[in-house]
């Protein structure tokens, strides 16, 4: 039983699993920064839009009456086929898909506006000959020019 114990105690404090639980933490509240973003400023914009249209009354009752809400089917404990409420979902993660997506852009954009430049270190690959000032191969002994001599340096 204590190994079990000591194990575990390993696993939690591994950096790991405390990254991920902060993730899942800030990624709940981040949720709900998006659920309000869609459900409070984008659907109300669609709905407009789309000239009022509920997509959340859209369903088939499947006892094969006619229900003029689904409260109202719900409330006749009627089974009910929400593919409105479908629709309605899909479209929310379409746009907090593309809300995510856009502050990553941006918070990708930030970071690489403070990143400064690595300036690349290039080495040369020619030298000139100090005889006959032709330009030559860096690794060159004798100059294929004037077949003067050269320093190693």
């Amino acid at each position: 039983m204590k190994n079990i114990i000591n194990e575990f105690k390993e696993f939690i404090m591994r950096g790991n699993v405390l990254d991920m639980a902060v993730g899942v933490i800030i990624g709940g509240a981040f949720q709900k920064i998006i659920g309000s973003l869609v459900n409070d400023v984008i659907m109300p914009v669609i709905s407009l839009v789309t000239g009022g249209v509920d997509f959340s009354n859209w369903f088939i009752a499947l006892d094969g009456h006619h229900y003029a809400s689904l409260a109202e089917a719900q409330a006749a404990k009627a089974a009910t086929l929400n593919y409105g409420t479908f629709i309605t979902q899909v479209i929310n993660f379409l746009i907090m898909a593309f809300v995510i997506f856009m502050m990553v852009k941006i918070m990708n954009t930030l970071a690489n506006k403070v990143k400064k430049p690595v300036e690349e270190v290039v080495e040369p690959e020619t030298k000139v000959c100090p005889y006959c000032m032709s330009e030559i191969d860096i690794h060159a002994t004798r100059c294929p020019h004037c077949t003067s001599k050269l320093s190693e340096s």
